[in-house]
């Protein structure tokens, strides 16, 4: 990975949360430079957004560490069996579970899934989201913004109340907040409003669990070249997009991977209730 990387194109898609296959420049998920060591042998885990984007460098870097992966997505299919493909050629097992959830069933349904596949829980990562941009308040409809908060902490919530319960000590949450909680965009206030919930709701549930010896942090990722940037942002957004931040770019997913890894291992037994923050240069404090 290095500083120099392609210019972004102005493009757009009309599906929501976008495809990775029409973009330009190609995500690096880290296919081709991630290096396993073993930090994950033997564990399981469920990564929801985990078809592409963030999601599917978290899937390949937890699967070449070691990790069985439940990939849970909304209804992305080709995107999520290319992810599943580089699982399996990790020598891991992969499981795919579409659905929505927003809806409480189906985060029941996607932990009851993995107990079945796996027979064990170690790894939680919740990382699937919802964004749209929005130039006036007026503009935000109640569905919309009710919407984001079921998608973004509301199924947090419900993935972890249903995992916790097969969880034993040294296992460990990982979930995705964004710089938003620290510096919110007002063009994705939904979005950004969750992320601040997302902060509070990981610093709350690491205390709460710490007794049980479960593990919650979350990671922050800036500006990542992900499907849901050209899907949810007008072109001439996504041509500048990361250019405000002191590196001058969008990170790439598989710059993002290494914090998740780092917070699901062993290694990182005494850390909870912690923000990484993966902001090219951009403070959170």
């Amino acid at each position: 990975m290095t500083d120099t990387q392609p210019s972004i194109p102005a493009q757009q898609q009309q599906q929501t949360p976008g495809r990775t296959a029409p973009m330009q420049p190609k995500p690096d998920h880290g296919e081709q430079s991630y290096r396993g060591a073993g930090r994950l042998t033997g564990k399981a885990a469920i990564i929801t957004g985990g078809d592409s984007g963030i999601g599917r460098a978290v899937a390949i870097a937890f699967a070449r560490e070691g990790a069985d992966v439940l990939i849970a997505y909304l209804n992305e299919h080709d995107d999520a069996q290319e992810t599943a493909r580089w699982v399996e050629q990790a020598g891991r097992k992969a499981v795919l579970v579409s659905g929505d959830i927003a809806q409480s069933s189906h985060c029941d349904e996607i932990v009851e899934r993995a107990m079945r596949e796996f027979g064990r829980l170690d790894v939680l990562v919740n990382n699937a989201a919802y964004q749209m941009t929005y130039p006036s308040l007026d503009q935000i409809s109640d569905e919309e913004w009710d919407r984001t908060f079921d998608t973004n902490i509301g199924a947090m919530f419900r993935l972890a109340r249903a995992a916790v319960k097969h969880m034993k000590a040294g296992a460990s949450i990982v979930n995705t907040a964004s710089i938003n909680a620290d510096k919110p965009n007002p063009a994705l206030l939904p979005y950004a409003t969750t992320k601040g919930a997302i902060q509070n709701f990981t610093a709350g549930l690491a205390q709460s669990l710490a007794e049980r010896g479960i593990r919650v942090n979350c990671v922050a990722p800036g500006p990542i070249w992900t499907p849901l940037i050209p899907s949810t942002m007008p072109p001439g957004k996504v041509a500048e997009f990361g250019k405000q931040v002191p590196m001058k770019r969008p990170g790439q997913p598989a710059e993002v991977a290494p914090p998740y890894v780092m917070l699901a291992s062993d290694e990182a037994s005494y850390i909870s209730g912690a923000t990484v923050a993966v902001t090219g240069g951009a403070p959170m404090l």
